[in-house]
């Protein structure tokens, strides 16, 4: 890279790790011309789908106008990214044509895979099927939680990976809160069917979550991942991973954690890894082959959970990274993987999980983050978001 007074810094994606790390370049290295390309008009809050799912919270309350969170002096083009010129410094959009750049960071995000379970996008939101991970079928969640009178109640988890790994069980745990304040949980079945081996990767997590499972009778069924929704039978078909044998399960509420990848433009492109998300390095942040190319977020791939806490790690890093390289200097700064996961375990009860690439805790508390706290509770959904919104999508946090 020539080091240039204003380089034309190009961020691709305008969620979560896009705004946050032009926000941090704006302060950090004001003169550098950034350009910001994503084509939504509407800024969300996910954290908080979980809590407008288990009925605590207004969809409302997450959504922005996408031009609201956008820095100052930071050129948005309201388009799509479509490909990547990496060896002309260049990304083609849908209707602005190529844009070039000095530097460019990709962070679109992750993509769902609503199609790779048969019979999903026309059941979504229809006879007890629902999903936290789509803001316009949120509230149908609640709907359904709220009007359930027994039966079946089954949450998943997909095979590979999702954006806040707690989501799908957390929205469980609130559904049995309230079929037992509704009267209802003695007649009903909850059951957590997840293409994963166990409740959680991290062992002094997956224990609690363990303990919190058997005081509920919740039933788990692992290596279960779902393939096919049959809402004429109110079936839910799930592959067995470890035996390679069907099961079919009668549901009448199904929430549904969709499969989600890298988006299709970015597998396609030379910048993907063999996963199809962007191919960088773990600690630095930088493409593995391209040097004025670093990615964060959901979309690249870094081996750890895809969370808003993880971003705000991440964009701390790429940015002391990418102003060294303006500099000619080496890059000082890593990433350790330290990701956070609220899990909510009930209607004011929560366990903050926060770990790095090794599994290993790193709290920010002086007690055991492991139990169950309200106050924790009370920190996701009320001071988490003030941050978000006033201080991290700023750059100041």
């Amino acid at each position: 890279m020539t080091q240039n007074a204003a380089p034309r810094i190009v961020i691709v994606g305008g969620g979560t790790a896009g705004i946050t790390v032009a926000a941090r370049l704006r302060r950090q290295l004001p003169a550098a011309r950034l350009t910001l390309i994503e084509p939504s008009a509407k800024h969300y809050y996910q954290p908080l789908w979980t809590l407008v799912g288990g009925g605590v919270v207004d969809k409302k309350e997450t959504e922005r106008d996408e031009a609201s969170v956008i820095p100052d002096g930071v050129t948005w083009i309201q388009d799509s990214a479509t490909a990547f010129r990496p060896e002309a410094s260049e990304v083609e959009t849908r209707s602005h044509g190529r844009i070039g750049y000095d530097n460019l960071i990709v962070a679109p995000g992750i993509q769902i895979d609503w199609n790779k379970v048969k019979g999903l996008p026309d059941a979504l939101g229809k006879e007890g099927v629902c999903s936290n991970y789509s803001y316009q079928y949120v509230d149908k969640t609640w709907e359904f939680i709220r009007s359930f009178r027994g039966g079946d109640a089954i949450f998943t988890f997909p095979l590979g990976g999702v954006k806040c790994g707690g989501a799908p069980q957390k929205i469980m745990y609130l559904a049995d809160d309230q079929f037992r304040l509704a009267g209802v949980r003695d007649r009903s079945r909850v059951i957590y069917a997840s293409a994963l081996a166990s409740i959680f990767p991290v062992q002094r997590y997956a224990q609690p979550l363990d303990q919190v499972v058997e005081r509920k009778g919740i039933e788990t069924r692992f290596q279960h991942n779902l393939v096919e929704v049959r809402p004429q039978s109110r079936e839910a078909i799930f592959q067995r991973l470890d035996a390679g044998q069907e099961v079919v399960l009668h549901y009448d509420l199904l929430h549904v954690s969709p499969p989600q990848g890298a988006p299709d433009f970015i597998k396609q492109s030379p910048l993907a890894a063999a996963t199809g998300f962007v191919s960088v390095d773990k600690g630095t942040l930088q493409h593995t082959k391209y040097p004025n190319i670093f990615s964060l977020g959901d979309a690249s791939n870094l081996p750890t959970s895809k969370t808003g806490a993880a971003i705000r790690a991440q964009a701390k890093v790429l940015v002391e990274n990418l102003m060294a390289l303006h500099r000619g200097q080496p890059l000082p700064a890593r990433y350790d993987g330290y990701t956070s996961c609220p899990l909510v375990t009930g209607y004011g009860k929560l366990i903050l999980a926060e770990f790095d690439y090794d599994q290993k805790p790193k709290e920010t508390f002086p007690f055991d983050q492991s139990k169950e706290r309200r106050s924790m509770y009370l920190l996701k959904r009320h001071l988490l978001p003030t941050m978000y919104w006033n201080a991290m999508l700023r750059g100041l946090a």
